[in-house]
């Protein structure tokens, strides 16, 4: 069997394949700010946080990581209007987009506070630090700089997964594809295209915010030295510094 390739009439569309490619990178950035400011403040109220709080924060990462970005996307397209709720295809993407991308940064981050040695922490308050100088200054930037690969692997998810955005007329690549296949009717061609498009946008994106991050975070990952100042235990990290202003904190033994 064979197969005679035909990319004679893309050209016509190359000005949709671009637009679709800029569409797709454009969701992913405003996607990946949010998203990122929702991991952060999800992972500090999972760390430090009132019980109820921190129930709340779990059960919103339970429930987007154990239901399908479809349904997410789909709820929020067509069923936030139910209730009176009304927002535009580009809108509703970027909404669920960033609900995803924020329960699986909450648990990544939330890693990379737990990950931090309590000898920080006490040497930040011998420096006379306090509270969300704590935090601010000496947790968060570590535990980021510790955890940058997973986070940058989770964006990298989500900017492959906004192909199912064309579901809701999303005009990013895959709905140009999908556009100019059921014109010319060269399936194979078209999605090969977008299929190389996809894997080219991954890799440079992936160079750049590792180059990025090398940058932003040189020399701030956490290194446990010896087990005295090890990482600190998930119920040890409930007590924080940061929760509720400045504590004293507990001594080693």
């Amino acid at each position: 069997m064979s197969y005679a390739f035909d990319f004679s009439g893309f050209g016509l569309y190359a000005d949709m394949l671009v637009h679709g490619a800029a569409v797709t990178l454009g969701l992913t950035a405003i996607s990946t700010l949010l998203g990122g400011i929702v991991g952060i403040a999800g992972a500090s109220i999972a760390a430090a946080g009132p019980k109820w709080a921190r129930w709340l924060v779990a059960s919103y990462v339970e429930l987007i990581r154990n239901t399908p970005f479809l349904v997410q996307l789909f709820f929020v397209f067509f069923g936030l209007p139910s209730l009176g709720i009304h927002i535009d295809e580009v809108q509703a993407a970027i909404l669920a987009m960033t609900v995803n991308l924020g329960a699986y940064a909450t648990e990544i981050v939330r890693a990379g506070i737990d990950s931090i040695p309590r000898g920080q922490l006490q040497a930040a308050q011998a420096l006379g630090l306090q509270g969300r100088q704590v935090f601010r200054h000496v947790v968060l930037p570590q535990a980021l700089a510790n955890v940058f690969p997973a986070l940058l692997g989770q964006v990298l998810i989500v900017m492959l997964g906004s192909a199912v955005v064309s579901q809701i007329s999303v005009p990013d690549l895959t709905y140009a594809a999908n556009f100019i296949q059921s014109r010319n009717f060269r399936s194979f061609e078209a999605y090969l295209i977008i299929t190389a498009a996809y894997l080219l946008m991954s890799i440079v994106l992936r160079q750049l915010l590792n180059r990025f991050g090398r940058g932003l975070f040189a020399g701030r990952a956490a290194r446990a030295s010896g087990n005295d100042n090890g990482a600190a235990p998930r119920s040890w990290c409930r007590r924080l510094p940061w929760r509720g202003g400045a504590r004293t904190l507990p001594t080693e033994r």
